[in-house]
């Protein structure tokens, strides 16, 4: 796309968010979307063990991620060439100090979905490195599906191009102008204009905002690191549930052949290439030995990605109080990925000034629980 050129909505940002949102713009308007990195789902997007599991979140997440199982389980034709999601259980596993815990855990989630309580012996049977002793009790969600990220990822920017859209990578915003009726976004790649913007930044929204002359949201970019190991030698791990500690200090999930462990961090962190910290990366061997009946002799590959929250947990999702036609797709947290479907359409549909799709309000969304203003 040729610099100067006018669009009717620039999107900024290329990971889940934003290549979900400018698909579902691209069947109305013209869209450009721009991406800093070289490649769209560089930081948060190519970085996540995502599942989708609908008990999970506060309730505007589980509201969207109910309303995404349709598009996971039946996806548009051609929209994929492999399944987007595949059964994959999740384990909450408790200690004799998290009784507590895991009961109201239950009583939250039987209410969403298909979960059973199960107490040591079953579960070790489901994961049968689980040291005899550790938990005395879990919980088992049923509904939990593992996400083909980079499918999903591609599904869209496929639907975006066909549909005429536009990628510029290369691309970080380095200026926004309001115009009487239009923003001029200066990037690396150079200069765009459209009347509306949608900041689907991530870890950057905040500073985009900036630009813009927008409220400051409060978004605090968090680090999480991940680590590959290897299975336990002649043990097929693929079809044991993800593991999770019911307070959230770990979990454990197959990985292709391999178990990829993390100790669910969640330290702040500057907007950046965020990298594996090694004392995040010795906490997560720690409390893998010592839940499970697991030597880490070797670590096959690590990195980390950053999730990003706001006060609530909520996304921020609608225009902004005081910046004309800028929109805010922000604070999707640890589930953007598992939101995608329902999020993006109803990002479309509020940039576009039409209602809540029906499907999505059905789920009990309020719009006005995730706008910009109630910060």
């Amino acid at each position: 796309m040729a610099s100067g050129e006018q669009v009717d909505v620039i999107v900024i940002g290329a990971g889940m968010a934003g290549a979900s949102a400018a698909a579902e713009l691209s069947r109305d308007t013209r869209v450009l979307l721009l991406e800093m990195e070289g490649q769209p789902g560089y930081h948060t997007t190519g970085r996540s063990a995502a599942m989708y599991e609908p008990g999970y979140g506060p309730p505007g997440i589980r509201a969207l991620t109910r309303a995404a199982g349709t598009f996971f389980h039946d996806p548009p034709e051609g929209f994929a060439e492999a399944p987007l999601v595949t059964p994959r259980g999740v384990l909450m596993i408790a200690r004799a100090d998290q009784s507590d815990t895991l009961d109201a855990m239950i009583t939250e989630a039987s209410a969403e979905g298909t979960v059973e309580r199960l107490d040591a012996d079953a579960a070790r049977k489901l994961v049968p490195v689980l040291r005899d002793g550790y938990a005395v009790g879990a919980m088992l969600s049923k509904s939990g599906q593992d996400i083909d990220v980079h499918g999903l990822l591609q599904g869209y920017l496929r639907a975006f191009r066909a549909r005429g859209g536009k990628l510029v990578t290369k691309a970080p915003v380095t200026g926004l102008t309001r115009t009487a009726d239009a923003w001029t976004v200066e990037t690396a790649a150079g200069t765009f204009n459209a009347p509306v913007v949608v900041n689907a930044a991530g870890a950057w929204a905040d500073r985009i905002g900036a630009l813009a002359g927008a409220e400051t949201i409060g978004l605090t970019p968090r680090r999480r690191t991940a680590l590959t190991i290897a299975a336990p030698e002649g043990v097929d791990v693929d079809g044991w549930p993800m593991t999770c500690d019911v307070d959230e200090a770990f979990y454990m999930k197959p990985d292709a052949g391999r178990l990829l462990i993390s100790p669910a961090n969640e330290d702040p962190e500057e907007p950046q290439d965020v990298q594996p910290d090694e004392l995040d990366i010795a906490i997560c061997i720690d409390r893998i030995e010592t839940a499970f009946d697991l030597k880490v002799r070797r670590i096959e590959s690590r990195w980390a990605g950053l999730r990003s929250f706001v006060a609530d947990g909520e996304p921020v999702v609608g225009y902004s109080d005081v910046a004309p036609g800028f929109f805010w797709l922000a604070g999707q947290g640890g589930y953007g990925i598992q939101t995608a479907p329902a999020l993006s359409r109803l990002a479309a549909a509020l940039v576009l000034g039409r209602g809540v799709p029906d499907d999505i309000a059905a789920q009990g969304l309020v719009p006005e629980k995730l706008a910009p203003g109630r910060l």
